[in-house]
């Protein structure tokens, strides 16, 4: 049984430093914060201490599962970009790095930096930048291709009139069943950029139209629902949004090759800046598995086109996703580690819905 007691004198010079420290045990509870954790979380020491770690940071999505392993494994964790609501609703957006610790009681040492809002901004759109440049790049390319493969398609299709043997016109069907496949990669390429038809939606009416459509490709992978049925209507493109979480859901099934679990989330976000709006309410939307996590070779750029972890893969999934949230106003966010991975959507509610 982890001792309970609180933590004071063996870590007392981590006061000097200006970052903000949290120090937890074993369950979890808070065993000491620094000064830089109490004027960033705006908590006191006395009434923290002993406390779930928790009543300080809510459950930013991820961390949670990130500490239980780290606690498991005895290993490192970084989390950017952490979402923190403190008790007076102000949002901070934090960097976060965890390093297991054993002494006096204590199991991991949390260390805790704001990221600064015009430096939060300037990477959103140095990042959309880079995503629209190469989403532009794609959409030329798929226009230049488009022509000739209609070409070699039509003259497969007039040689194949012409043969005779029947292990000849084999030949002719592969090269128009290539064509075809070529030209559906084509189309969908260009799909991102086809107008939205926005209309007042129930997001449990799209989830469940994904859930049916999943379970049906994929039978042994179990879904569950966690819905917030008190979430208002919105207003979005029902068969954008619909894709939308397809791609995102069915990334999932494939990266469980067809055995795991998957949690469908909703819940209500409040206070959220988007596109460089404020929303007083949001639609939080979590897509979970228990897979084997985004390779790190590919994980800053999973949302890029033609960028995949699977063999066979198009690349394009994620990428279509992304376009359409963003027609929305919406962002999608990933945490991803061994074990668990989370795309969480967020997507404006209108005052007006």
């Amino acid at each position: 049984m982890a001792n309970n007691q609180p933590v004071s004198g063996p870590f007392a010079g981590l006061d000097l430093l200006s970052s903000a420290v949290v120090l937890v045990d074993g369950d979890l509870l808070v065993r000491y914060l620094n000064a830089g954790a109490e004027n960033l979380f705006e908590l006191g020491r006395k009434r923290t201490l002993g406390q779930p770690l928790t009543r300080i940071l809510g459950a930013p999505a991820g961390l949670g599962a990130a500490l239980e392993s780290a606690l498991r494994n005895n290993w490192s964790y970084t989390g950017q970009d952490l979402k923190v609501q403190r008790s007076d609703k102000q949002i901070l957006y934090l960097d976060c790095t965890v390093s297991p610790v054993e002494t006096a009681g204590v199991r991991l040492l949390l260390e805790f930096r704001p990221i600064d809002a015009q430096m939060r901004v300037a990477r959103e759109e140095q990042l959309a930048q880079q995503q629209q440049a190469n989403r532009e790049l794609i959409r030329n390319l798929a226009h230049e291709i488009k022509n000739p493969l209609g070409g070699i398609r039509g003259s497969a299709q007039l040689l194949e009139r012409e043969l005779t043997d029947p292990l000849l016109r084999e030949y002719t069907e592969v090269i128009i069943a290539e064509a075809d496949r070529l030209q559906d990669l084509m189309n969908r390429m260009l799909t991102s950029h086809s107008m939205a038809r926005p209309v007042k939606l129930n997001i449990h009416d799209v989830l469940e139209r994904v859930r049916r459509l999943i379970l049906a490709e994929f039978p042994a992978v179990h879904i569950r629902r966690d819905y917030d049925t008190s979430l208002p209507e919105i207003l979005a493109d029902r068969e954008q949004l619909i894709q939308a979480i397809l791609n995102i859901t069915r990334n999932a099934a494939q990266a469980l090759e067809g055995w795991g679990e998957i949690d469908l989330r909703t819940r209500i976000a409040r206070q959220v800046t988007l596109s460089k709006r404020r929303f007083r309410l949001a639609l939080e939307l979590q897509v979970i598995d228990n897979g084997p996590g985004i390779p790190d070779s590919i994980r800053d750029k999973i949302f890029y086109p033609l960028v995949s972890g699977r063999e066979g893969g198009s690349g394009l999934g994620l990428s279509l996703a992304q376009s359409f949230i963003e027609q929305h106003q919406g962002v999608i966010e990933v945490e991803s580690q061994p074990g668990r991975t989370c795309f969480s959507i967020l997507l404006p509610i209108s005052e007006k819905t």
